[in-house]
């Protein structure tokens, strides 16, 4: 089965909010052996909103909407559903009566404009909200040759819109699917070469129609293979999986840093905490992005003890002990200089390894060849510094340089610098 998610509000197309509904809604469908075909956005607008439902019974079996369904004039999901099947809007007394017992518990005044809410297009059902006065519809329309399409609408508020497809609408798809199959995903992250070039290395699973699907797409350098397999059940899937899983290990080897959610900073804390080890960062270029992110770690602690940030000459002078006009005669982006912090930040901290970034290359993204940005490594015996050359838009410099960091870190504790 293919599914359609309509969201509706003139604030998700202005901008003003951002649809976290659409993308909830889809790894659950997914995760139901349902396909996402499309993601629908619509204003409050009758004529409209009907028409996207119109288009969505054509091209697809399950059709989700999220908002419209409150008291206001501009909710008009429910209306917009009955010009779409040409089904009357009926009052449900049940409906009412909650609604007004629950106005009443809640000392809020019951309103003509909530009684809307107790309406349904004719044929339909309405589908219980725990927390809110909305109720959800369900409804079965008919097609002409072929099987009917399965609507749910459901509000826009998202705590409420999950709860009702966890009580009711995910067994509700279910049944309407007759049993489904299962999609299981997989993601593996990798850091250190280029997406054509990962991409290369693993010619040949990247097939459309192929069981399981391998996707790939980059984000501020760090590049993700998206793995979907199909099957009757979760562990028919992994089957499915395995083969394609272990021959991206055995091909990517180092390059690989960790799964779903995991970046390189639990990469670096998870081979510290083995190794038993304690880092302190010191940033330029940086910002304290590095810190930052070994701070959201759930296992940093004892291993990341803390760090320094540093923006300019005179708190670089402030840290390394300097008069100022001393500093300001070096030559700030040569390697020596981060050395220098490495080495300062080790010893203040106590540590086993001080990690340092210094400032960016002047004018990286206009230059013509990558600028250098020079990041050092303190360790119990010595120091060692790598350049990185820094390219691409602006936005992407800070983290793309955090990365860089974080991963000459992880191949030293890996042997393998």
């Amino acid at each position: 089965m293919n599914a359609e998610i309509i969201v509706t509000g003139d604030e998700i197309l202005s901008g003003r909010i951002v649809d976290i509904n659409s993308q909830w809604l889809s790894i659950r469908l997914e995760s139901l052996g349902i396909r996402v075909l499309y993601h629908t956005a619509v204003r409050d607008d009758l004529d409209p909103i009907a028409e996207v439902f119109r288009i969505a019974f054509h091209r697809a079996d399950v059709v989700i909407s999220t908002g419209g369904l409150g008291p206001s004039e501009t909710d008009l999901t429910r209306e917009g559903l009955a010009k779409a099947t040409g089904r009357p809007l009926r009052e449900d007394p049940a409906i009412l009566e909650h609604l007004r017992n629950l106005f009443a518990r809640r000392n809020r005044p019951f309103t003509e404009a909530h009684r809307k809410q107790a309406r349904f297009p004719e044929g339909s059902q309405p589908i219980p909200n725990p927390y809110g006065t909305a109720p959800g519809i369900a409804m079965e329309v008919p097609r002409s040759g072929r099987g009917p399409v399965f609507v749910y609408c459901l509000p826009g508020v998202p705590a409420e819109m999950r709860e009702m497809w966890n009580n009711s609408v995910e067994s509700m798809v279910l049944q309407a699917a007759g049993g489904g199959s299962v999609i299981l995903h997989r993601t593996i992250n990798t850091f250190g070469r280029p997406e054509s070039e990962v991409e290369a290395m693993l010619q040949g699973i990247f097939g459309r129609q192929s069981n399981p699907r391998v996707g790939i797409n980059a984000s501020e350098g760090t590049i993700i293979l998206r793995i979907a397999a199909t099957g009757r059940t979760e562990e028919e899937c992994r089957q499915l999986m395995d083969p394609v899983v272990r021959r991206i290990y055995d091909t990517l080897g180092d390059l690989i840093i960790g799964e779903n959610e995991e970046g390189l900073q639990h990469a670096v804390i998870a081979l510290l905490r083995k190794q038993q080890k304690r880092l302190a960062v010191i940033e330029w270029g940086t910002s304290g992005l590095v810190s930052s992110w070994l701070g959201e770690v759930p296992q940093r602690a004892p291993h990341f003890v803390g760090g320094w940030v540093v923006s300019g000459v005179e708190s670089l002078a402030s840290v390394l002990g300097l008069p100022p006009d001393v500093v300001a005669q070096q030559d700030l982006r040569q390697p020596r200089v981060a050395e220098a912090m490495a080495a300062r930040c080790r010893d203040a901290f106590a540590c086993d390894f001080a990690l340092a970034v210094g400032p960016f290359p002047q004018d990286t993204p206009h230059r013509d060849a990558p600028g250098q940005l020079s990041v050092a490594l303190a360790t119990p015996d010595e120091i060692r510094t790598r350049q990185v050359g820094l390219a691409g838009h602006p936005a992407i410099m800070k983290p793309l340089a955090a990365k860089h960091a974080l991963n000459f870190l992880r191949l030293y504790l890996l042997g393998r610098v």
